[in-house]
């Protein structure tokens, strides 16, 4: 799961509207997560706040990416040609421009707004590469928020997936079952769940023990935010860079099949 946020001044625009919750207890922040600097493709510089230890407890997710520069040689070499097997990608374009093609000759571009939600399967080979170019809003990606539905459905995971655009002063709640993993990732501004404050460029891991949902707060400033949420799928995980496998058989097989060009 990436996010990518770049070019000077490309963000998107809200309707002025107060948000009114659903929700009557908040569940709380179980935990801040700041990511930590990497790099990956040929060299773009990003922050990988979802970690290979936080899979268990963030189930059914199993990585967060977040990009966010104005230089372009943070990003324009972007993620030439690799491999994925058994998980599926989620690529949000916030701002910007990405071209996205694969070995099964699907190709498209990615522009402010867009999503692109990819299920490798037995494995696939993709590239993504950079282009240049007031009030409470909810993009709903996935699951339902309001009364909208988002266009990607699993009945196993139940995914949410909500972009969430709220100005200064206001509130929004969204309910979410207690079954369900959750996070909320702000990468705009500073929020605030059940009187804990959540940084600019942060990860609030949301408690699964109390509450009917989640109450997002943005105070004098307005907050842009990532809500995700899912069922776990309790199952083991075994990852190898691009591949994630339930048993290391599986992986073995999934590196073999790549070098033997089974996977294009």
């Amino acid at each position: 799961m990436k996010s990518f946020n770049h070019g000077a001044g490309a963000e998107m625009n809200s309707v002025t509207k107060r948000s009114q919750a659903p929700v009557s207890r908040s569940r709380s922040v179980e935990r801040l997560v700041a990511g930590t600097p990497t790099s990956d493709g040929a060299g773009v510089r990003l922050t990988r706040v979802l970690t290979q230890p936080l899979q268990h407890r963030l189930d059914p997710f199993l990585m967060l990416d977040a990009f966010r520069s104005d230089d372009p040689d943070d990003y324009i070499a972007g993620f030439p040609d690799h491999p994925h097997r058994g998980f599926e990608t989620v690529t949000y374009m916030i701002a910007g421009r990405l071209r996205h093609r694969d070995s099964a000759g699907h190709e498209g571009l990615l522009e402010n707004g867009g999503v692109q939600w990819m299920t490798a399967g037995r494995g696939v080979i993709h590239s993504e590469m950079p282009e240049q170019e007031d009030g409470v809003e909810v993009k709903v990606i996935a699951g339902e928020s309001a009364g909208v539905r988002g266009a990607v459905t699993r009945d196993a995971t139940a995914p949410l997936y909500l972009d969430l655009h709220l100005p200064a002063g206001t509130v929004l709640g969204q309910r979410l079952e207690s079954e369900l993993n959750a996070f909320l990732y702000v990468y705009r501004g500073c929020a605030t769940v059940a009187g804990t404050e959540v940084p600019e460029r942060t990860m609030a891991i949301l408690g699964n023990t109390q509450g009917d949902g989640v109450l997002i707060e943005a105070g004098e400033a307005p907050v842009r935010a990532l809500l995700v949420a899912g069922r776990p799928l309790n199952e083991p995980i075994v990852q190898y860079g691009p591949f994630v496998m339930n048993r290391e058989e599986e992986i073995y097989a999934a590196v073999s099949d790549y070098r033997e060009g089974r996977l294009a």
